[in-house]
């Protein structure tokens, strides 16, 4: 039994074969009295042996695959579902529609969950449900019975995709977690291309009901591992080590207790904070131009699983299997995008560790590049797909570059919201989710209509069109990008001033503000410097700072980096 449990991993997260880990001499306590990790500490996910973190990381990996390779699943299929229940393929088409409503709910329900009970409860939850829904989806009697179960498997499947970002920064620091999240984007945008090609060769021999038999068996092969995913959000394994220090009664520790357990930290408070905050800042000018464009990007990505069936298919006569394989073009193309984003990540890391202090702006060299990519790529392709005289190759590669342009602006950006908003980066980033969502979710709807009046080079006209017009955005941000985060409630760029007290945070009691680097993915509630006309006030004040710190810290926190790390990472790469 005990070695069950510890394969099952227990809360204390051993990372190493030892029985003596709770063994210490005396609980370390912080310098506000709460439990907290020492120097080196191996119950920190940030100690594990690279080996481990590599290990949680592809676990990690394997469920945001699982949620983006049964987003597009049904699209080889649609003929398929649309003959069985007699319905047009644009009908059918709600089966990924409501698939991606359901991703709206990561953010806005799962993220704060996570920061309640930790990462490892809400993996084990929603991903059983995502696997008894899809049982739902395959035996469906009805239409009705299937959009019910692809609605509710997107939304369940959707906490892999809001949470493992949080993982990642659980496990890695700010300058090593380029590696490990270049693998995560590129999931990201190869799970939706393998889906199609499956289900499109299952349609021929077989119906669709077979495309989600393969979610099954994938579904059950990653719950082996899932399983084996230990707690690793900081907060909720110092909430276990402080349970159990109160348990053991060690004298002069009965009544210790964990940061996060010092303040009335409840779900509704967490819930209030995480509603409300990401729609305020939707509509900051930074949040808001990338929510565009990044809204645009990603409906084009689910645009491309009916585009390419009407160019190779409806066009050059292939079958719904071989007509899907020029997808692989893209998941290549994604590849493509994870190397450069890799060696971009080491390059600002080998400036940074110089002494170099970059700016938000200096990430949106991705941006700038897949701008430009984008539109030149739609073109390519659009009207060299266009001519079936033109052979099948060509538009496959300018498939390669475009998937390479996207994946790009979407790592671009998704860098320099984090950059910019610092603390309140998860709030910009889960309204930034929800926005991409609900465009990506229409574009089953709308494309087939688009491309019979407009024919494959004019609509693909018309996207690389609008793609050259928000090219311009990265540049202006890259230009005045700095006065604009000036201006900005939320972006902070230094002290802020008096009246934006939601956006500072003092360091410690009052002193000096250390403003945390760039890289750092994390969000607290912040709080106003100690400023008060007497003793009692300021010491009032301080109080009242130490608990909203405690209570907030990690309120809709998609990332979940403890506050000291960040404020001891901004101080090591200040110039």
């Amino acid at each position: 039994m005990a070695n069950l449990i510890r394969i099952l991993s227990r809360p204390t997260a051993k990372p190493y074969r030892t029985k003596n880990l709770e063994v210490e001499e005396k609980p370390y306590l912080n310098e506000n009295g709460h439990v907290d990790f020492r120097e080196g500490d191996i119950e920190n996910p940030h100690n594990w042996s690279a080996a481990r973190r590599w290990y949680v990381t592809v676990c990690a990996v394997l469920l945001v695959v699982n949620a983006t390779f049964a987003s597009s699943s049904p699209s080889g299929c649609l003929g398929s579902i649309s003959e069985e229940f007699n319905v047009s393929e644009e009908v059918a088409g709600l089966t990924i529609t409501l698939f991606l409503l359901g991703y709206c709910a990561g953010p806005l329900i799962f993220a704060p969950l996570s920061e309640f009970y930790g990462r490892r409860w809400i993996f084990y939850a929603t991903f059983l449900l995502y696997i008894a829904f899809n049982f739902l989806c395959a035996f469906a009697p009805n239409f009705g019975s299937l959009l019910v179960g692809r609605f509710l498997t997107g939304t369940f499947v959707s906490a892999p995709l809001s949470n493992g970002p949080g993982v990642l920064a659980d496990l890695w620091g700010p300058v090593e977690r380029g590696n490990a999240m270049a693998v995560f984007s590129c999931m990201v945008w190869v799970g939706p291309a393998l889906g199609p090609i499956v289900s499109g060769f299952l349609q021929l021999t077989k119906d669709w009901r077979w495309s989600f038999y393969v979610l099954l068996w994938l579904g059950g092969g990653t719950a082996l591992p899932m399983f084996t995913i230990p707690e690793t959000f900081g907060p909720a394994i110092l909430v276990t080590r402080a349970r159990r220090i109160r348990k053991a009664k060690i004298p002069g520790y009965e009544n210790v207790k964990a940061p996060v357990e010092e303040g009335d930290r409840s779900l509704i408070g967490i819930y209030k904070v995480a509603l409300i905050r990401p729609w305020i800042i939707l509509f900051d000018t930074i949040s808001f131009l990338c929510a565009i464009y990044m809204s645009v990007v990603y409906m084009l990505l689910y645009m491309l699983f009916t585009i390419y069936p009407i160019v190779f298919q409806g066009k050059r006569g292939w079958n719904a299997g071989v007509g899907e394989l020029p997808l692989l073009g893209t998941t290549i193309g994604s590849f493509i995008g994870a190397a450069i984003v890799i060696f971009d990540s080491r390059q600002k890391a080998k400036k940074m560790k110089e002494g170099t202090q970059l700016k938000p702006e200096d990430r949106l060299t991705l941006a700038i590049i897949g701008g430009i990519l984008f539109p030149v790529t739609m073109f390519w392709f659009a009207w060299t797909a266009q001519y079936n005289s033109v052979h099948w190759v060509v538009p496959t590669i300018a498939g390669v570059f475009l998937a390479t342009s996207l994946m790009l602006i979407f790592v671009g950006y998704l860098n320099y919201l984090v950059d910019s908003y610092l603390m309140y980066a998860a709030s910009a980033i889960a309204v930034n989710t929800v926005c991409r969502s609900a465009c990506g979710a229409a574009a089953p709807l709308f494309t087939n209509y688009m491309f019979e009046k407009l024919g494959v080079g004019g609509g693909g006209s018309l996207i690389g069109g609008v793609g050259a017009l928000l090219a311009v955005i990265p540049f202006a941000f890259y230009k005045y990008g700095e006065s604009i985060r000036v201006r900005s409630r939320f972006a902070p760029t230094g002290p802020k001033k008096p009246d934006d007290e939601e956006a500072q945070r003092g360091e410690k009691d009052g002193e000096e503000l250390a403003t945390p680097r760039s890289d750092v993915l994390s969000e607290s509630s912040s709080s106003p410097s100690s400023s008060g006309s007497s003793i009692r006030e300021g010491s009032r004040e301080l109080r009242g700072e130490k608990a909203r710190e405690s209570q907030d810290d990690d309120i809709q926190n998609a990332i979940g980096e403890p506050r000291y790390e960040n404020v001891e990472f901004g101080k090591q790469n200040q110039s």
